[in-house]
């Protein structure tokens, strides 16, 4: 019967959003982001060492910067959901009979009859009061919370994972028509992590695959003609 269970969440992709979502961001903002200013610098220049240095002070800055920015956003969201556990237990010492009420309305809200909600919760505030009310309440449970050191650590290691790419290409490939590489290889990445994180996630591969590589192609287009115009007026 435990096999079962387990076997039936494991079909479920929602425990998975945290994380997911940490690293398809990260992996996504690498690729885009060192893409974007190497294209913008080799539209710019015809010398490959700028578009080399551009690309790896892109690619450091980008991965301290999206590690701390999700680090802070997440830790916000905790402290926010402690002092929102902290509000709720006060609550209940102070008003039980309230809080019971509350409770019980909230499960009538859902569905049950009145005395079945008022039964269910008496019998999950006897088992664990505070509990109840931070799931059912407050809507917070162990899928919704998130690690900021966990969030951070992933969204950093994917955005370099992603943006080491682009910076192989401005070392490998020739520099002559380097943007239009760097494009190509770029869409090339970006439609296979739309896909992956599509399949990982439950999701429509090609609809994720179609919007990934769309904002891609803008955010490349736009930095190219930003490059190409102050590479013209520097000439």
């Amino acid at each position: 019967m435990q096999e079962t269970n387990d076997n039936y969440l494991d079909n479920h992709y929602i425990h998975k959003s945290n994380w997911l979502r940490a690293a398809v961001l990260g992996a996504n903002d690498g690729i885009l982001s060192t893409s974007s200013i190497a294209i913008g610098v080799a539209a710019a220049s015809e010398f490959r060492e700028p578009v080399i240095l551009a690309t790896l002070a892109g690619l450091v800055a980008g991965a301290l910067s999206m590690a701390a920015g999700e680090y802070v956003s997440v830790s916000s969201q905790t402290d926010v959901e402690k002092s929102d556990i902290e509000r709720e237990r006060i609550e209940l010492e102070e008003m039980p009979e309230l809080e019971l009420q509350r409770l019980a309305e909230i499960y009538e809200e859902r569905g049950l009859k009145k005395e079945t909600a008022l039964l269910v919760a008496k019998e999950l505030t006897a088992h664990d009061a505070l509990g109840a009310h931070v799931r059912d309440e407050l809507g917070i449970n162990e899928i919704s919370q998130a690690n900021p050191l966990q969030a951070a650590l992933a969204s950093g290691a994917a955005f370099t994972v992603g943006g080491i790419l682009p910076f192989l290409v401005t070392l490998l490939l020739p520099i002559e028509n380097m943007e239009y590489y760097l494009y190509g290889l770029a869409i090339l990445f970006l439609a296979f992590l739309g896909a992956l994180a599509a399949q990982t996630g439950g999701s429509s591969i090609l609809k994720a695959v179609l919007r990934v590589t769309f904002w891609g192609t803008i955010a490349m287009a736009l930095t190219a003609l930003v490059g190409h115009f102050f590479g013209v007026q520097l000439a």
